[in-house]
């Protein structure tokens, strides 16, 4: 840390290693998140108009359109959109996470996920659509709609017939960093122990056997939960008067952006460079597409590239595109050990005061999408968020 925590910041941190998320169920956005009908939720910042809505998420609206019956075809969703006859909101200001160019819809069943001592702090997230044509990866096509209506149709039925017993989230993110996860970038471990506990210890019998296949090929399943459990502890520790704590933290490809806890609600905004990374494709580096992706939460929170040290696979892949002094981030910027990570030592708690007094940006791990939207992944990287972001937020808190 470059110094002592200021009492508004550390009074915010308190409240977030104290929260005890567990996920107890699915519902849909309608009915938990507050989405309208006709609004659409997307990751990071809002769009100043549709016209600025970058091509990979567009994609994904499109989709989402069809899919809640908002449009017959993928045109006439376009068209519905750019009208704004079909409206674009941030997910997490209605307390939902969502990755890459993934968009929630009103009827879109999702991840249920509370505070064990504050069941009334409650936080969503769509269901990973895994290896596939997933709708994360911003491309439009019937095979994409395809697997979003099984997904949320005959898969998301059989998991919330699994879910019996809340389960302990941050339990699992402890099991898997002791096994080489990060929690973000790289979720096997904790995508294999939350189907053990799903097929053996919560009725396995519900699942069949495309259920079970496809969660032995997304090893990303439980990310999404976690994603939902991080939004859940940073709602935990909105609300402080003068906190820098930053609790939201997204980008939507063209703009990337943080909330901190003494300003719930208003967002900080810059724009959203490319990851820097190796890409899988061969295509030019303007191919591209800005930052993305609401999961930047975890990074936000220690996990992911800011907890790289416990995850030796990943930063063999992705510790050449850290900053020089990527790996010391943590001490640096996180305020405090998290108590439920046991001997781990895990940091947690980026507050804006502390990015911009060590003038170190703090690092997220990204997929790289097709700034076209027409190839999906393209590969990999981190993200530095930059430093006018915690500047702007700790500029709007009172001195």
């Amino acid at each position: 840390m470059t110094g002592m925590l200021n009492e508004a910041d550390s009074a915010a941190i308190a409240r977030l290693t104290s929260a005890s998320p567990e996920w107890f169920g699915m519902t849909t956005a309608g009915e938990a998140a507050g989405c309208e009908g006709s609004t659409l939720l997307h990751a990071g910042p809002a769009f100043a108009s549709p016209g600025d809505i970058t091509a990979p998420i567009m994609n994904s609206a499109r989709v989402a359109a069809v899919f809640q019956g908002l449009a017959a075809d993928f045109e006439e969703a376009r068209e519905r959109i750019l009208k704004g006859e079909i409206r674009l909101a941030p997910a997490q200001d209605h307390g939902v996470a969502t990755p890459l160019a993934s968009v929630v819809s009103a009827d879109m069943p999702l991840h249920a996920v509370r505070d064990a001592s504050r069941p009334d702090v409650r936080a969503w997230a769509p269901i990973n659509g895994g290896n596939g044509p997933a709708m994360r990866l911003g491309l439009c096509n019937d095979a994409v709609l395809a697997h979003l209506r099984w997904l949320n149709g005959p898969f998301a039925e059989q998991l919330a017939g699994t879910v019996g017993t809340p389960l302990n989230l941050v339990d699992i993110a402890r099991q898997s960093l002791e096994l080489g996860d990060d929690c973000h970038g790289r979720t096997i471990e904790a995508t294999r122990l939350l189907t053990e506990w799903m097929t053996t210890g919560m009725g396995g019998d519900r699942l069949d056997q495309k259920a079970r296949e496809f969660l032995q090929q997304g090893p990303s399943f439980f990310l999404n939960l976690w994603m939902a459990a991080v939004k859940c502890m940073f709602r935990c520790a909105d609300g402080v008067a003068g906190s820098s704590l930053v609790t939201a933290a997204g980008a939507n490809g063209l703009e990337t952006g943080i909330q901190v806890s003494g300003l719930a609600g208003r967002w900080f905004t810059a724009p959203a460079a490319p990851p820097e990374g190796k890409l899988d494709v061969d295509v030019p580096a303007s191919r591209k597409l800005g930052a993305i992706g609401d999961s930047a939460v975890v990074d936000a929170l220690g996990l992911g590239a800011m907890a790289m040290n416990y995850a030796p696979a990943q930063k063999a892949g992705l510790g050449a595109y850290l900053p020089q002094n990527g790996l010391a981030l943590p001490a640096i910027l996180l305020g405090a050990v998290h108590p439920g990570f046991g001997e781990l030592g895990l940091r947690v708690g980026l507050c804006a005061r502390d990015v911009v007094e060590s003038g170190q940006c703090p690092v997220v791990s990204l997929g790289i999408l097709d700034i076209q939207g027409e190839l999906g992944r393209l590969g990999g990287g981190i993200f530095r968020q930059p430093m006018t972001l915690f500047e702007q937020a700790v500029d709007a808190l009172p001195a």
